[in-house]
This record gives structure tokens, sequence and C-alpha cells, in this order.
């Protein structure tokens, strides 16, 4: 797919959300590069900032198969990825699928079920499949995790371990929006008081599976110079010797960055990525990927503030 075709359809795209979700332009970009990355993204935001309604929008507009999951604290691993059930009149099990068998699936406040339910999906995220009773179920290829949270609440909360937080290529903060976006959307929403049915607002799909693979091999041909992926190893690397961080971003933080900076340049029409592209992610690629020491968190310290200092000191190419 060409470039400028890419273009059109994340636009259009935007356009579709826009329809639902007025504002949160920061969150739906990443998501896109996200999409574009074959990468996971988890949404982080106090309750009522839209971060469910965005992900629902993004999945229907795109025009792939998208499933809800609200996890509670009695979910089981079942009831995400399924189970094989004994049919009497064959006298034989079936599967019974669950949501994961879809393409984009929408996780509702993750960090609300416990730490074996959230374990159900970390094949699913990281290979695309599911094993059920020892054999082995393929994913959709567009499977697309879209996970929310709320960092506020403790009660009732599991929070997710660093494995599965490292399987998600991006960590959003959702935020309050500007004044002025805030007062489009009570024009818009301000005569009801639940979420709208999406079919209100009559979303277009902007894109099939097959062109959403089309896109991503594009992205994986975006060029990488050697330049830039010392940039991007060097950066990673930095995490791993401040004395403010227990521990430092892995080698998959590495590559889930060079991905996401093919993914960004070719929204923006560029073949090749720029020094830009790397700076532009590394805070929501890494910021969930490091762990500050017990000292840098009594000083109040924050994982954001932690890349932008390894980004001022590691040199970028010119």
């Amino acid at each position: 797919m060409e470039l400028t075709a890419i273009r059109d359809v994340t636009e259009r795209l935007r356009a579709e959300v826009h329809r639902v979700v007025l504002g949160q332009d920061g969150a739906l970009d990443l998501m896109l590069v996200a999409l574009l990355s074959d990468g996971h993204v988890l949404l982080e935001g106090v309750p009522g900032t839209a971060k469910t309604l965005l992900a629902r929008a993004f999945a229907a507009a795109l025009g792939i198969g998208f499933n809800r999951i609200q996890f509670t604290p009695d979910l089981m691993p079942g009831d995400v990825i399924g189970t094989n059930l004994f049919n009497f009149q064959t006298n034989a099990f079936s599967l019974t699928r669950g949501p994961v068998f879809t393409d984009v699936l929408v996780a509702d406040e993750i960090n609300r079920t416990p730490p074996k339910t959230q374990a159900a999906l970390l094949q699913a995220m990281q290979e695309r499949a599911v094993t059920i009773d020892g054999t082995t179920h393929p994913l959709s290829p567009g499977f697309m995790v879209l996970a929310t949270q709320n960092p506020i609440e403790q009660e009732g909360t599991y929070p997710l371990p660093e494995a599965q937080l490292d399987r998600f290529l991006f960590k959003v903060g959702v935020g309050y929006p500007s004044r002025d976006e805030e007062r489009a959307m009570v024009r818009v929403h301000g005569h009801r008081t639940a979420t709208p049915p999406l079919s209100e607002f009559a979303i277009s799909a902007v894109a099939s599976l097959e062109d959403l693979a089309a896109m991503r091999a594009t992205v994986a041909a975006i060029r990488l110079s050697d330049e830039i992926v010392d940039y991007v190893v060097d950066l990673v690397r930095a995490t791993r010797a401040r004395a403010q961080l227990l521990c430092g971003a892995s080698p998959r933080a590495a590559n889930m960055l060079a991905t996401a900076a093919r993914a960004l340049a070719a929204t923006q029409g560029r073949a090749f990525v720029i020094p830009d592209d790397v700076k532009a992610l590394a805070q929501p690629v890494l910021r969930h990927r490091i762990v500050l020491a017990p000292g840098a968190e009594i000083e109040g310290s924050t994982p954001d503030a932690a890349v932008a200092s390894v980004l001022e000191e590691v040199e970028a190419p010119r």
C-alpha cells in the first residue's frame, strides 16, 4: 500500500472516531501507530475520560471484528480464552471460544481482575494464539488489545505485573479535555447520562483486515538508518545505567520503539524515520517498562521524568 493511502486511511479513521469522542487526539494518534505496529495499548485515566468509548469507537471505525470484556474480580481465565465443554449429543468435547477470538479486544478495567486471569492474555498478546487443554489455537492476524485501567483507585484492583505491562506497546495517559473540547462534548452528549450506542453516530468502516495487513507490510519496509538504530539502542540501554531506576527497559523495548517509529513516519507520509519520531514515542513506549528505585519514588520522581532525562542525555543523530 502506498504511503499516501496509509495517511488517507488514518485521517479518515480519526474523523470517524471524532464523531463520538471529542478531543483525546494524542491518545488516538498513539492508537493508530499501535495499530500499524501490530501492538497493544494500555489506556490509563480517571473515570469519565472516555477511555472505553474511545476504544469502542476506534474498533468500530476499523470495520473489523471486536469484542469487549468487562474485567471483574470473579472473572476466570476460561471466560477470556474459552474452554472445552462436553457435548452430550455427540459424546465429545467441543471448543467454546472466548472473547479473545476476535480482531480488536477491548479489555475494560483490566486491573480489576486477579493475576491468574490477567495472565490468560499473555500468550494471546505475544503469540497471537491461545492454548486450551494442550491444543494451541491461532487468533486473528489483526488481533489487538485495547485495555483500560483507573490509576487512582486501589481498592479491589490488582496491579498489572511487569511481564504483562511489557506486552503493551504503549501506556497512554488519558487526561482531562481542554475547556473548548469539554464544552463541545457537553453540547453533543449533554442530554443523557448513559453511554450512547455507537449505532447512533453512523460510524463508517475505513479499513478491512486485508487493508490492515497491507499497511503493516508497508510500515515494515520504512527505512531505518544505522544512525537511528544506534539512537534507539542507546536510549534503551541508557535506562539500565541510571541510579534512579531499579530496572531499565528490555531489548523488547528497543524493537518496539523502532517499529513504532516506522509506523509514525508512515502516518506522516514519510518513507524513513527521523530522530523526532523516536523522541515523540519514547515516553509512551518506555514509561511502563522501567521501575523506579525506592529512593527516587520517595523524592517524587516519575517514570516520565526519568525517560525525559534520558532523552536529554543521549545525543540524537543529525
